[in-house]
């Protein structure tokens, strides 16, 4: 089967600005803010972090697009997609923190209304744990495109996982795997990985071969 063309970065973009209210002309010109989240998404210390994952997390979305409640909100998930990881810096253990701060300031900007931005800005934070409480439809969609990379077959994981350790060369063995451990068993000790159906149905079973898998080559 034939990949979806979809259109670029840039254009997604402008869509998810359109689509969540951010029609005020006398707003700075949106394609100034993608500019500036490409760039960050393309800085030299990430290696899995990249524009390579925002499109994956942004096609997963769109995979799973109805489980959003509106299409308005589809559109804010789609921003939050745009901010989750836009400050990544692996030294540094408050990066949604930062990515939240950017999006609420970027956003207020761009003229976007105010319940927009401020769901943004939840979304965003709801990415440290990825825990969405039952019900929240739009933090399960986010939180399920994010996570997706988990559900991956045995060598698209092992790659993931590399590109991970490569982001932290800077920790030494010992203190990287017990970091890492722990994130693992994080996610693990989750009731469930992935909230939408789809997600669950997808992916479920095949993350938690993938992390358990990992789990057990760090910990022997």
């Amino acid at each position: 089967m034939a990949t979806p063309a979809y259109p670029s970065l840039e254009a997604r973009w402008a869509d998810a600005v359109l689509a969540a209210g951010g029609e005020n002309p006398d707003a700075p010109d949106p394609a100034r803010y993608a500019a500036d989240l490409l760039t960050r998404w393309s800085e030299p210390q990430r290696r899995y972090h990249t524009t390579a994952h925002l499109t994956a997390v942004l096609d997963r979305v769109d995979e799973l697009a109805g489980h959003a409640r509106s299409a308005r909100d589809l559109a804010a998930v789609r921003l939050a997609a745009w901010f989750h990881d836009a400050v990544y810096l692996p030294e540094r253990s408050t990066n949604e923190e930062r990515s939240a701060r950017l999006a609420g300031r970027a956003l207020a900007e761009l003229g976007m209304p105010e319940d927009v931005t401020a769901e943004v800005v939840r979304l965003v934070l709801l990415t440290v744990g990825h825990d969405p409480a039952p019900g929240d439809r739009n933090g399960e969609l986010l939180c399920d495109a994010d996570l997706a990379v988990l559900g991956g077959t045995p060598e698209a994981y092992a790659a993931y996982a590399a590109e991970v350790r490569q982001e932290y060369g800077f920790v030494p063995d010992e203190a990287f795997r017990a970091g890492r451990a722990a994130v693992l068993r994080q996610l693990l000790g989750l009731p469930r990985l992935f909230r939408t159906p789809l997600g669950y149905e997808r992916w479920e079973r095949a993350a938690r071969h993938n992390l358990t898998t990992e789990l057990a080559l760090l910990t022997t």
